[in-house]
């Protein structure tokens, strides 16, 4: 089983290659998004205006460019965890809840990728990665902050987090279009980070 890089830290291009390059990915995401991870590079070629060549020049294999889409939304994703820190929020419990929800909502597409990567034979070391030691700094600030601000358990760490809201993710893809289940599992889930509800905690 091969294991993936972080395609984020490529090598310094060309401006001309490196607009071709967010093109291809864009149109990769869009494809990806409408048709599935099987969708054909092909595909992604004609609806970036590129031709194969192209494609393949920045992306060698379909898995590399599965890589490239992946991390390109995490780098997205983390961007907005350093920005709800940046933003040093007023409210640190709702900031923490908002960030959760919002990874929770993205964590569908992102497993997609991941199933797909797997199944070729990809590993994808997401928390050894740069963007995964990002968002784990990021959360790891936002929890901090909701502790202290009594919105969320004291005795909560930040790997068991992580294991929460992959188990939340789980739920919110399993309750698949019904809203109401979806949102009531994560609210469920969300209940167990909030003091009191650990043994030796009241509300």
């Amino acid at each position: 089983m091969t294991q993936a890089a972080d395609p984020t830290e490529s090598k310094p291009l060309r401006a001309d290659a490196r607009r071709n390059r967010a093109r291809v990915l864009e149109a990769a995401e869009s494809v990806f998004a409408a048709k599935g991870t099987g969708a054909p590079t092909e595909e992604v070629a004609r609806a970036a205006g590129v031709g194969i060549g192209t494609v393949f020049r920045h992306f060698p294999t379909k898995e590399a460019l599965l890589e490239a889409v992946l991390f390109a939304r995490l780098r997205r994703f983390v961007d907005e965890a350093e920005a709800a820190v940046a933003a040093d929020s007023a409210d640190p419990g709702g900031a923490f809840f908002t960030f959760l929800t919002s990874w929770i909502e993205m964590s569908s597409a992102k497993n997609a990728y991941f199933e797909a990567l797997t199944a070729a034979g990809v590993t994808v070391p997401m928390t050894k990665s740069a963007v995964g030691a990002r968002l784990i700094e990021s959360l790891g600030v936002l929890l901090s902050r909701a502790q202290g601000a009594g919105a969320v358990r004291k005795d909560l760490v930040v790997g068991e987090l992580i294991t929460v809201v992959i188990g939340a993710a789980k739920a919110a893809e399993y309750a698949g279009p019904d809203a109401r289940l979806r949102d009531r599992a994560v609210e469920i889930l969300f209940d167990g980070l909030r003091p009191g509800a650990s043994t030796g905690e009241r509300r």
